[in-house]
This record gives structure tokens, sequence and C-alpha cells, in this order.
């Protein structure tokens, strides 16, 4: 149940199905009547006018009305629109909406409890190029590889339906229609109750901070969606502490609520946090975040400001939130590997005195000035869990936002990307790997959309200016509108059993197998481990646990040899892993474990 203050303010939105028939509910302040037409499964099409309630509100009862009834509200001026709290759009954003009752699907797994964030090992994947075929159902396929490979939990990008037939998801208009083109509602209920048979928790992308630039109805039914002087990047941005902002924000948290409530999600990862404009004495995140954790679940955020106020501080201040993805650790290393110092990354140096201090606070940018805006950005974090902090070496956007989508096993050589990955699997923080970083995927993971002309042609323009002006050669720009663009980017799971992708893969599983095995608990308190950087050389020593991890990725860097009663547990250039078998010297990284451990 939504928050009883939340429940008695306003109504619930959208169709509701339940024994008695359906109850429909628009929130259109903007109108004086609105008309329900409804067109059941026999194609027969009854028009009814709403009754007006209290607060801007219409509602309809169908006494009649089934699962599968499609049915749009009536504007005044005669326009039929899809609800936009609407489950399900089986025609595309622009058609009708479809009754959907979330009780007909029945659950394998009722004992399933929501686990805690902590100790989680996050595996993100866009349904659409995860597989083939690209549908939740085929993605369930995939789950017992995830489940080997030791991944606790897997993210989705956003499933929120929008505008033609491929999309990164971003662009979503109609938040609580799962995309049609990756199945039914029913689909994605059978993929997360797959995941729970399994053991891996499910956490989805949800995006607060705009809507796509097709499809979106908001503002035709209620101008007070959108604040009338804030924009964010992307759009306009949402009303969330103005006039009649007490509808919107009904809106989010309810939509927080759904998807946890009707398909049994786990954890929410909020998109560009840092857009959410909220002066409210209880800022819309914290509002979001209670309503998660009512439920057992988690909430990770997505903030470039490095602000503790968005988490959940030791002394219970702050808005709530679990984790924020923390990319400073990828730009350090990024930089490191590759030597790249365009756009942000030319706020960082890559130095291992760089990636030491950011390995032992969380961020690197903690109040510091930070170049490209002219002021300092961040602050002091050493107080917070490292469970509070996602880190990575690879993710959607570090990846797609590269013109030619290139992975970092891309860009530099196995030995490198085999000792920055067991940095990362064997740092005390959250690890998330992007889909198919554990087999070192050939494919790309590039930049597509799907929308109508004008508009395609200028996201398609948009593109080849950005990254042309940076490489020089704006035809080598894949045109994001093309559909061989987006399937370029799907996963090619057959080099799994290549011998080169798959010793990689084995090093994957190796290195969560030891994070299972010690790397939890007393070994993520802070107090029981440090790091040092000596020159090329960085140790990580887990006092409690008495392993010590070097890592040294310049070549011919010397590592130091064993300490006196210690030996080595593994190392990223063991011929098993695709290795040359030497690990004295760098690009690679051991390791050690006292004997008597």
């Amino acid at each position: 149940m939504l928050p009883a203050t939340l429940s008695e303010q306003r109504p619930a939105t959208g169709a509701r199905v339940h024994r008695g028939g359906i109850d429909y509910c628009v929130w259109a302040p903007n109108h004086g009547r609105m008309a329900l037409e409804i067109r059941q499964a026999d194609a027969a099409t009854e028009r009814h006018e709403m009754q007006r309630e209290a607060g801007g509100y219409f509602s309809w009862h169908d006494a009649q009305g089934r699962p599968g009834d499609q049915y749009r509200f009536v504007l005044e001026d005669g326009r039929a629109l899809p609800d936009v709290c609407s489950r399900f759009q089986p025609e595309g954003v622009h058609g009708p909406s479809e009754c959907i009752d979330p009780e007909e699907y029945r659950w394998r797994v009722e004992s399933w409890r929501r686990p805690s964030w902590r100790d989680q090992i996050v595996y993100e994947l866009h349904v659409g190029t995860f597989t083939p075929e690209g549908t939740f159902l085929a993605a369930v396929g995939k789950l017992d590889h995830l489940r080997e490979l030791g991944v606790t939990a897997i993210e989705l990008m956003p499933v929120a339906d929008f505008p033609g037939r491929r999309n990164w998801g971003y662009d979503g208009v109609s938040l609580y229609a799962p995309a049609r083109c990756y199945g039914r509602p029913d689909d994605l209920r059978r993929l997360v109750d797959e995941a729970h048979t399994r053991g891996i928790a499910v956490v989805l992308d949800v995006v607060y901070n705009h809507l796509g630039p097709d499809g979106n109805y908001l503002g035709a039914y209620a101008a007070a969606y959108f604040h009338r002087d804030r924009e964010t990047p992307w759009g306009k941005t949402f009303n969330l502490d103005g006039h009649d902002s007490g509808p919107v924000r009904d809106f989010f948290v309810r939509n927080a609520a759904y998807w946890l409530d009707e398909f049994r999600i786990d954890g929410l990862r909020l998109d560009a946090t840092h857009s959410m404009h909220d002066e409210s004495s209880l800022h819309l995140l914290a509002e979001i975040a209670n309503a998660v954790h009512a439920r057992g679940g988690f909430v990770i955020a997505e903030d470039e400001r490095n602000t503790c106020t968005v988490l959940r501080r030791p002394d219970g201040t702050g808005h709530g939130i679990d984790a924020v993805w923390a990319d400073d650790f990828h730009h350090q290393v990024r930089v490191a590997l590759t030597g790249q110092k365009g756009a942000y990354f030319a706020n960082y140096t890559g130095t291992m005195a760089a990636v030491a201090e950011t390995l032992r606070e969380g961020w690197f940018y903690r109040g510091q000035s930070y170049p490209t805006w002219g002021h300092p950005r961040g602050e002091p974090c050493a107080h917070l869990p490292v469970s509070a902090f996602v880190w990575c070496i690879e993710n959607h956007d570090q990846v797609g936002n590269r013109a030619r989508g290139e992975r970092l096993e891309h860009l530099v050589s196995g030995a490198v990307f085999r000792a920055a990955t067991m940095l990362l699997t064997l740092a005390p923080y959250v690890p998330l790997l992007f889909m198919g970083q554990e087999w070192g995927a050939s494919a790309p993971f590039l930049f597509f959309t799907d929308h109508h002309g004008e508009l395609g042609r200028l996201v398609s323009e948009g593109r080849r200016r950005e990254f042309g002006a940076l490489h020089g050669a704006e035809e080598s720009v894949p045109d994001p509108q093309k559909e061989e663009t987006f399937l370029a980017s799907k996963l090619n799971w057959g080099e799994c059993a290549e011998p080169a992708h798959a010793t990689l893969l084995e090093f994957y599983r190796s290195l969560f197998r030891e994070r299972k095995a010690w790397l939890q608990g007393d070994a993520t308190d802070r107090a029981n481990w440090d790091v040092a950087a000596d020159g090329e050389v960085l140790t990580l020593h887990y006092r409690a646990a008495r392993r010590r991890l070097v890592v040294a990725w310049r070549e011919g860097a010397a590592i130091s040899g064993k300490n006196e009663g210690e030996s080595v547990v593994l190392h990223s250039e063991e011929a098993r892993f695709g290795g040359a078998g030497e690990w004295t010297r760098g690009p690679a990284a051991v390791l050690f474990a006292t004997e008597d451990a």
C-alpha cells in the first residue's frame, strides 16, 4: 500500500482492474469536461462522459470492464489521447491504452524477500540488445549464465515505453507501461520471477527528470506537470515544488511504488537526480526513498554533484538514497589506461596516486575546484559506508557515449583490461558490470533511436556534429536512426565458447568467487583496509581478511614479490585467464594471502 498521507489526499490515476469492473481516473485540471472512449475485446466502442471530482480529477466506473479493454481519454477539443498512467501501450505510445490486471500472473516464487543493498554485484543490461530476440522472455534464457558468473542483481536500463521500435530507454514517455517491443507486462513479471528463482535481484532504471521528445502527453492534461521556468539538458523539467505540484509528485512516487508492488522489482536506479530540482521541505528523492524502503527495496541515484545530501547519512539526515553511481573511479582509470583527456576526462590525471585517493575515499572530487565547472565539486565522503558507491570500468554511458561505442576492452590490451578488472572486482565498493564485459564482447554499444522523420533527422545530424567535431570525420559516426546501428549493438553470445573470450569469462567467475568468500562483512569496514600508491604500483591491503591486492597496469612496472608468509591466490596473468603466466611486472594484478588465512 502507498503511504496513507498520499492515498488519502488524492485518488490513484489510471485504469484499476478489480472484480467489480474497472475504475478509470485522470488528473486534468485544465479541462472542464473529459470523456472516456472504451474499445472492448469484441471491437465495440463506447464513449462516456466522466465525472468531475475535486482537485481537477475525472473518474468513471465501468462495471462491465475486463482486462484487455482498450481506452483513450477524450479532451474537450476532441483529441483522444492515451492515458499517461497506462499499464500497456500495445500499438505504441500514441495509440490506445490497455487495461491490465496485475493479479493474473501466477508467481512461481512466493517466499522471495528483497535483499539488502550491501554486498550486491550488479550487471547492467539493455533488454533490446542483450539477446538476439531483444525481449524480456529471451533474457530469461541468460539468467543461468549470470548466476554462474556470480551476479547477484541485474539492472535493467529503462523499460518505460518510448516512441519507435528501439531506444536506450531515456526517451520514455509512458512511464507505467513496459515497452511493447520487449513484450507484455506479464513477460517482465516472468523475467523478475525467474531471476528470483535463481537468487538474483532485479533493479530497474527509471527516469524522473524529463520525458522524451515524442509522445509526451502530460502537458495536454495538465500544464502544472512542468515547471514554467526551469529546463534540463533534455527538455522541460517537472514541477515538483510549485503550485499544483502535489499530483505531480504523486505521479512519480506512485510510479516508484508501482514497479515494486506489481512487478516485484527489488530496487530502482534514478537517472540524473541532479536535474530533479525541488525546494520542498521533503525532497521528492526522500519521498521516493521512503516509499521504496517501506517495501524493503533499495534506491540508487545517478548524481554528478558528489553530494552526501542525496544519500542516507549515518546521522539519519539526507534524502535516504542507498547508493550513487560514483564515476570518478571510472574516469581516473580510463585516463590512466587510455590517455583520453577530452570532455570531462580533462578533469582527471589518471595517476596511480589519484586512483589510490579515489579508492581510499569513494569520490575523487570532495570539494576541490572542478576545472570544467570553475567552482568546487563534491563533499568529503569517507564517513559513508562503501556500499554507498557503485563503481565500474564501463557502463552504458561510458561505452555508448563514444562516437563508435567502443568498450574499454576494445581500447586496451588484454593484460591491462584484466588488471583493471581485478581492481574493480576486489575493491570494497559495489561493482557494476556492463553486459558482455565478462567475456570481452566484440559488439560495441552504440547510440540508437527510432524517431519519426524530422525528429529523427535532427537526432542524426546532432550526433554527427557532436562527434564529428571530436574525431574529425562526421561520416564515420554511426547514424542512430539506422537499424543496423541497433543490430550492431546486440551481443554475440556464441563468443562465450571461443577460447579468447572463455578465458576472460573464467577470470570474472574466479574473481567473484573470491569476492564472495571473504570480501564482505568486516572486510568492507573502512577501518579494516588501507590503500597506498608507490609510483606505478597500487596496493590494497585487507587487514581483517589478511589479503593484499597489488596492481600495476603500466608496461614493465615492477610488482614487489611476496611478503614473508604470503602465497599467491590468483593473478591476472595466469594462462587459464589468457595471460602470459608471469605476474612480477605490469600490466598485472596479484592477490596475495597470508598462508594461515
